[in-house]
């Protein structure tokens, strides 16, 4: 009964989390207005349901990156948010508690090693392959 009470309180969650994000998509637009990317500039962006996409692989590639590390961190955030309410539902069973403890240390370690890719990353990049326009 317990677990049912979860996983209906995190799908309500991630029911508010998607929807409070919600953005109007023009598919039919061939560029990105939103940010100041227009029609007459070099460098045309889409506007997705992700938002604004640059077109140029480099360009996407320096968009994407960021974004994906934010994912990762939304994502642990949620597996240590959801280790937490196992813990306080375990009622005092070693195997619950043991569970949710491996959970909370598993998204801290998966943040952790997340956060120490964008160092190496930016290392290899900027200082060891020296690509230009990476800051």
């Amino acid at each position: 009964m317990k677990v049912r009470k979860v996983k209906s309180f995190l799908l309500l969650l991630a029911v508010l989390f998607v929807s409070a994000g919600q953005k109007t998509v023009w598919a039919a637009d061939a560029f990105c207005t939103a940010q100041g990317h227009g029609g007459n500039t070099s460098s045309p962006w889409i506007n997705t349901a992700l938002g604004c996409v640059p077109v140029k692989v480099d360009e996407f590639v320096m968009w994407l990156l960021p974004n994906l590390f934010g994912i990762a961190g939304g994502i642990s955030l949620v597996l240590m948010i959801y280790g937490f309410i196992l813990m306080a539902t375990s009622s005092g069973d070693p195997k619950a508690v043991q569970g949710a403890k491996e959970t909370i240390s598993s998204a801290f370690t998966g943040l952790i090693i997340s956060i120490f890719s964008i160092f190496i990353l930016r290392y290899v990049l900027v200082s060891v392959l020296k690509i230009p326009g990476i800051n």
